[in-house]
């Protein structure tokens, strides 16, 4: 159900201690506003005498779940929690608070757009905005928004969509169109929160009664940066070593292999996902992100699940590497897929640019990186998430420049010289270890 509870009661949802900021010093405006708008000074007192508040947002700092935040909770109620210069004046003022005290950014976003009213200078707020939200991002700190009802316009377009995180009440509208101004024909379940998941463009719709809970785990793990590595997981199939080429291969495409959702179930206490490319996309069926909570840090996560990754997939791992890179958390990367999907569609959604950001994504990252290769490890569609220098391998795994199959058809072999093709190819774990492309020690081999 959309959410309708003011600025203020919403506040209560998730903190128990919110203490309002002090207001940026008010700017003189003429009658009416900048542009002199008949009647807008008769509005807005209307507006406040509506809902108690002078603007359209309210900021300040609170305790979420245990952890402090400067939190930024429109008021839908006053003029549609549209943004106009003293809204502006307002954010800018608190996001250079959660800057001065290394504070996470918490938009709860219900917002109409630009305020009509003060024209030009109303939308230009945006990019004061786009430019606080850019500086907080340098900084290190970690911004998540929360979508109310509605989020739409400018508001959905910077304080929503530019956050780290994008949670979002079930069922609110969100889209960059308002209800008045999309077309008349347009498809209403395109603007609501649950669509915005399905494209890849916020990460998970949470019940009201569950958000206070769900955005503490979020902000725990988010503001617990660490510079030691993550610690290598420990095997959790076969232990003894393959024998043969083709005897890795079997058993890395064996289905009693476990994959990578039972990697992190042992590896994690407790973990949050991170959903969609940012780009209309998501692979949850071949790529799973996200952080958790290992020994009592946070480490995040990027795992292929043994499928062919398709292009929002690595799109979402890189999002993933680049996040973690800036709030100076470190990553475990599972590799396990035959390959990057190679059918038309992939090639439409631009497989090849996908991949080759992942690559740079993790040519560039200063975190630590710790990849373990859990299976099938397919030519460069695998290499893409595997950390150069700090990659392991579980015995029950392979890593090829290409599948056996393929290298014999190539080689023109028939279908019996396969399995000799796979020796031939040196992709066992031992294998990698002499030509020094994975690493051992620790617990992966015996």
């Amino acid at each position: 159900m959309a959410d309708r509870l003011s600025a203020r009661a919403f506040l209560a949802l998730v903190t128990d201690d919110f203490l309002e900021l002090p207001h940026p010093p008010g700017r003189p405006e003429p009658a009416d506003g900048p542009l002199g708008w008949h009647g807008y000074d008769a509005s807005r007192t209307r507006a406040a005498e509506r809902t108690g508040e002078r603007e359209s947002v309210v900021c300040g700092t609170g305790h979420v779940e245990g952890v402090r935040a400067v939190l930024l909770a429109f008021e839908f109620g006053f003029l549609g929690g549209s943004l106009g210069r003293r809204t502006g004046d307002r954010l800018e003022a608190a996001y250079a608070y959660a800057r001065e005290h290394r504070l996470p950014v918490v938009p709860l976003v219900a917002t109409g757009g630009s305020r009509m009213q003060e024209g030009m200078l109303a939308l230009t707020q945006l990019q004061r905005v786009a430019r606080q939200s850019a500086l907080t991002r340098e900084a290190g700190l970690a911004q998540i928004a929360v979508l109310r009802d509605p989020a739409t316009g400018g508001g959905w377009a910077t304080l929503g969509a530019g956050a780290d995180v994008v949670l979002a009440l079930p069922g609110v509208q969100v889209g960059f169109a308002g209800s008045r101004v999309r077309p008349a024909d347009a498809d209403p379940a395109a603007y609501t929160a649950e669509a915005q998941v399905a494209a890849g463009s916020a990460d998970a719709v949470v019940p009201a009664g569950e958000l206070r809970a769900t955005l503490g785990r979020w902000l725990r793990l988010l503001t617990a940066p660490s510079a030691a590595a993550a610690p290598v997981p420990g095997p959790l199939g076969a232990r003894d070593l393959p024998v043969s080429g083709w005897d890795a291969v079997r058993r890395a495409r064996s289905p009693e292999r476990p994959r990578a959702g039972a990697y992190l179930d042992a590896y994690f206490t407790h973990r949050v996902a991170l959903s969609g490319d940012r780009c209309g996309g998501t692979d949850p069926a071949g790529m799973l992100c996200g952080f958790g909570e290992h020994a009592g840090r946070t480490v995040a996560y990027a795992a292929q699940t043994g499928a062919a990754t398709r292009p929002a997939g690595y799109r979402t791992a890189a999002r993933l590497l680049r996040l973690a890179d800036r709030l100076g958390i470190p990553v475990l990367t599972l590799v396990d897929t035959p390959g990057a999907a190679n059918d038309a569609e992939a090639e439409r959604q631009g497989a090849g640019p996908a991949i080759a950001d992942l690559f740079v994504a993790m040519a560039s990252v200063r975190t630590p990186v710790t990849t373990l290769l859990i299976g099938e490890g397919g030519s460069g569609g695998a290499l893409a998430l595997a950390a150069p220098g700090r990659t392991w391998a579980t015995p029950d795994s392979y890593f090829s420049v290409i599948a056996p199959e393929l290298a014999a058809a190539i080689l023109k072999r028939g279908p019996d010289e396969v399995e000799a093709t796979a020796g031939q190819l040196r992709l066992r774990p031992q294998d990698l270890t002499e030509l020094g492309v994975i690493r051992t020690g620790d617990q992966l081999f015996p």
